[in-house]
């Protein structure tokens, strides 16, 4: 009888990056190596495609060094971790985890071993920022649960008989990792003295965000069966967990959801983060709104958002503008974990539809109806990553598929709107300016932005901002609030709108 293992319901992850350094994103898909209960005679490797400019995708040979995996893929974080302009490659899994650097000549090279980076057991989603304000991102990697090949034990009654894939309740809860970057290529294990390790938890989302604007980046985690987790950042030296009296630990009914993917946005232009989560069905994914008193409304039950998941497993999401009007907007893929689903629970679906919502006046509406033929589908997706690979300034989508091709979704809405592109440059901060707050004026509206790491489900987004200036013709100026160490604003101006342009570090007028 044919037996069904955890890790292979759960991935893949999806990565928009610029690998080399050309101004187009690129594509990296996480794909499955060998384990204890996966021997391929050929292990599949990940994939690396080039973006050719053209609106299509090129193949690397050799895949630019980047080996076939040893241990079953999960998700990718990438980040310039040594602040040399090129994008490094972290890659999560079921298993040994793997660092790639980035050569900076379109090949990459394994320093795991050299970088002290050696993560074990079952990592899914990783972010790269920097929690001490040194310049220098540091690594946070998902730890999920203990498991081994024999630890599908007793997951056959529950199926009528039929094997099938545990509820992660049964397995023990694991600690996280944060990975201090000693800015010499290697880092150091700083998880036990700065209290991640203090907390249990079985990871699968994470965003790095700033729940209570002190200019520190904070942690969002979504464990699955258990509480979730929000460490508050402490002067850069530890993490203290707050979700409980922040109201984001559990349900309403003080009840742990299944928590897979997350993200963090000014949704309502308050200048205070929210977050959100994406559940298993029947939990509905769980907006919180920031109150800016320490504690976060749970707006599920008020917001469509609610209804429109309650029968939906969600995974990779991301707030974004999608039209370009300025509002912040919010993707979401879905589907159920368990291919058999639907012989126990008639109402729920393995391969289930993406979803859509549009900010108006302030709510979430789901506009899925009218997105696309895409939205009319369903799919097993897991992983999603928010980028804009054919530079016009509307923001696409990949996603990763469970078992299947992933989709690249071409974004074609807005085009009355105007935009303005941003890659951050930082040269006391951080490289690529992660933590950043970014304000702009135009049509006589300002908007700000804070440039979060993270967040979705194993998966990276392209690292450029793209800001929505509705109908305005005109940009009238950006401010950047550059993080630790650099802690200074500057302004800069006289940009024409629909186009990128880079911002760096002290290249504009301090304010």
């Amino acid at each position: 009888m044919l037996r069904r293992y955890l890790p292979e319901s759960m991935g893949p992850g999806v990565a928009f990056l610029d690998f080399d350094n050309d101004g187009w994103m690129d594509i990296f898909l996480v794909n499955s190596g060998p384990c204890d209960f996966f021997q391929p005679a050929q292990a599949p490797k990940h994939a690396l495609y080039r973006n050719d400019r053209k609106g299509g995708f090129i193949e690397v040979k050799g895949n630019a060094g980047i080996a076939p995996p040893k241990s079953f893929g999960m998700g990718v974080a990438a980040g310039d971790y040594n602040n040399d302009g090129f994008p490094d490659l972290f890659i999560t899994a079921y298993g040994a985890s793997t660092l790639y650097r980035n050569n900076g000549d379109g090949t990459f090279t394994d320093v795991t071993q050299k970088s002290g980076i050696a993560t074990p057991g079952w990592t899914t989603s990783a972010l790269w920022f920097d929690y001490d304000g040194d310049g220098l991102l540091d690594l946070f990697v998902c730890s999920f649960v203990e498991y081994n090949e024999d630890s599908q034990s007793g997951c056959i009654s529950a199926r009528g008989g039929k094997p099938g894939y545990c509820i992660p309740r049964m397995f023990r809860a694991t600690a996280s990792f944060l990975y201090r970057n000693n800015g010499d290529g290697t880092f150091r294990n700083v998880s036990a003295e700065t209290g991640i390790t203090r907390r249990l938890g079985k990871a699968l989302g994470v965003v790095a965000t700033d729940v209570n604007d002190d200019g520190l980046l904070d942690l969002f985690v979504a464990n699955d069966t258990v509480e979730n987790f929000l460490f508050v950042n402490r002067v850069g030296k530890r993490f203290d967990d707050i979700a409980f009296e922040a109201m984001v630990a559990f349900n309403r009914d003080g009840t742990a959801r299944s928590g897979m993917g997350v993200d963090a946005a000014d949704i309502n232009g308050d200048g205070r983060q929210d977050l959100f989560v994406a559940n298993l069905d029947r939990e509905m994914g769980a907006l919180y709104r920031n109150t800016g008193f320490g504690v976060f409304d749970d707006l599920s039950f008020s917001s469509e958002l609610g209804l429109a998941t309650y029968y939906l497993s969600g995974w990779g999401l991301k707030f974004f503008d999608f039209d370009n009007d300025g509002a912040i907007d919010l993707l979401l893929s879905h589907g159920h974990p368990d291919d058999m689903v639907s012989e126990y629970s008639p109402r729920v679906k393995y391969e289930e539809p993406l979803l859509l919502f549009q900010q108006q006046s302030g709510q979430f509406r789901n506009i899925s109806a009218r997105a696309g033929p895409v939205f009319q589908s369903a799919f097993a997706a897991r992983g999603l990553a928010a980028g804009d690979y054919n530079n016009d300034g509307r923001v696409d989508a990949l996603v990763g598929i469970n078992g299947g091709a992933p989709l690249l979704l071409k974004n074609n809405a807005g085009m009355g709107n105007h935009w303005i592109g941003v890659k951050l440059r930082g040269v006391k901060a951080n490289r690529d300016g992660v933590g950043a707050k970014i304000t702009w004026s135009a049509g006589g509206v300002t908007r700000s932005r804070l440039k979060t790491a993270g967040g979705s489900y194993l998966s990276a987004h392209d690292p450029r901002e793209v800001l929505g200036l509705g109908p305005a013709e005109k940009l009238e100026w950006i401010d950047v609030q550059w993080p630790q160490p650099a802690n200074r604003r500057e302004r800069f101006a006289g940009f024409a709108v629909d186009r990128y342009v880079t911002l760096t570090e002290g290249e504009g007028e301090k304010r």
